[in-house]
């Protein structure tokens, strides 16, 4: 089943009906987007700092 557009006297789309499977994929992108939006004033750090942090911490290995 694809999407599926709900329609007034008119014919004017009124509402929508997805696949669930498309509906979870979407709600993870809004959750991916708030994570991004909490973090946008938090410090950047490089790539490289992030990987010495790492391998200091035991996390990553050289």
């Amino acid at each position: 089943m694809g999407t599926q557009f709900l329609t007034d006297e008119q014919g004017h789309k009124v509402a929508v009906v997805i696949p669930i499977a498309e509906y979870e994929h979407l709600l993870e992108d809004v959750a991916d987007l708030a994570a991004v939006a909490e973090r946008r004033d938090e410090e950047r750090i490089s790539l490289h700092s992030l990987k010495q942090q790492l391998i200091q911490d035991g996390l990553l290995s050289r």
